[in-house]
């Protein structure tokens, strides 16, 4: 490995507690995550135990209200915690994007006794979350979802399967999304579902080129009861509750890239410096330094993206748009940027002896996840253009 050391990102934070959340996050990373992240990852653990040390950190909990033993931060230092943990170790950041993402639609959309009731467990209760939107023939066109919801007195009973769910087999907790009346996007409704909860059960993970630590399966739904006081928001509102979510958490996906390309950089700019051919660095030769100043420019400009969408959202104003945006133009830069740590660093990167071949798997997942980069486009244009005519 190379001997030069990254330097952190410089940040620009907004108050001095914000400063002391990137340090302890840092602090965390360097003592808990990083140093067994490779490892872990190639014999597909998943870190649990990290995520009871972050719950209690008050690190899943961050852009929620105090209210509910949340955080109280705004989502531009939420996303920037994101890109710390996942330049780390992806299954991290991502896992805890995934986290906020489970505990949105109750966050935003419950009643102020189921608040009461759920979420300060949720937060800060060493608790995990799953969020449960995609099927095995429903992904992209989501409100075509099959999954139903029928009413039994003061119950739902629910039935169906969901596909590509992270944490599945291990979330002690679903925000589920159910059809519970007619075709398309009116039918959904939005669910709170315990882990253990009779009746579920998980496939066998999915064995995936990357994120090997991170647990993806199909979630089974055999007649699962669940009580009406679970039901989040109104009959039929669960596909606007689960649009809504979709929006924050394309910026997770933002984040949680560039923190990848963050590290690849990182990787590819220590080995440049330290590698020597025909008597000095390969870091001299222009092509090669070409290569590094794009990939650093096309880091900055995501983070400078995904950083505008996000003081818009805590500014509450619209920011879907510039969600989609930043998912796009991260996602596709994260693959652009470790595809070309490998390059750099030659036929090594495409050895585990380096983390780069790593980081290019991993990218790839992040211009499928939370919609496809086809399907930001389609959003962006419509936001141009106005809705395709039929």
């Amino acid at each position: 490995m190379p001997d030069r050391a990254p330097q952190p990102v410089d940040r620009q934070l907004p108050t001095d507690e914000a400063r002391d959340l990137i340090a302890l996050v840092r602090d965390i990373v360097q003592r808990e995550i990083a140093p067994r992240a490779a490892e872990e990852e190639e014999a597909g653990l998943f870190p649990r135990e990290v995520f009871r040390l972050l719950s209690g950190s008050g690190l899943l909990a961050l852009p929620y209200a105090s209210e509910y033993g949340g955080g109280d931060q705004p989502y531009e230092v939420y996303l920037q915690v994101l890109e710390e943990l996942a330049a780390a170790r992806l299954t991290v950041g991502l896992g805890v994007s995934v986290h906020s993402l489970s505990c949105h639609a109750l966050a935003g959309y419950g009643t102020k006794e189921q608040r009461a009731e759920h979420l300060p467990a949720m937060l800060g209760g060493g608790l995990l979350g799953a969020y449960c939107l995609s099927e095995p023939a429903s992904g992209s066109d989501a409100a075509s979802l099959r999954t139903k919801a029928v009413r039994d007195g003061d119950d739902w009973v629910l039935t169906g399967t969901k596909a590509w769910i992270t944490h599945g087999p291990v979330a002690d907790f679903l925000t589920v999304l159910a059809r519970t009346g007619v075709e398309g996007a009116r039918g959904i409704t939005a669910f709170l579902v315990p882990g253990d909860a009779p009746g579920l059960s998980a496939a066998v993970p999915e064995k995936k080129m990357g994120m090997k630590g991170s647990p993806t399966a199909q979630l089974h739904f055999d007649g699962v009861r669940v009580p009406d006081s679970r039901r989040i928001g109104d009959e039929g509102q669960g596909f606007a509750i689960a649009l809504s979510a979709l929006d924050s958490g394309r910026l997770g996906i933002a984040a949680c890239a560039i923190g990848v390309a963050q590290a690849a950089l990182d990787q590819a700019v220590a080995y440049a410096t330290d590698r020597t051919q025909f008597g000095r660095p390969i870091a001299d030769f222009q092509g090669l330094r070409f290569m590094l100043a794009d990939m650093a420019t096309r880091i900055e400009a995501g983070r400078s993206l995904y950083l505008t969408a996000a003081r818009l959202r805590d500014e509450g104003r619209p920011f879907s748009r510039q969600a989609a945006m930043a998912k796009l133009f991260c996602t596709d830069a994260a693959m652009g940027v470790t595809t070309d740590a490998v390059q750099v660093l030659g036929g090594y990167g495409y050895t585990q002896d380096f983390p780069v071949e790593r980081y290019m798997r991993e990218a790839k997942v992040l211009q499928i996840v939370e919609g496809t980069n086809q399907i930001q486009r389609m959003v962006i244009a419509r936001h141009l253009a106005g809705p395709e005519t039929r």
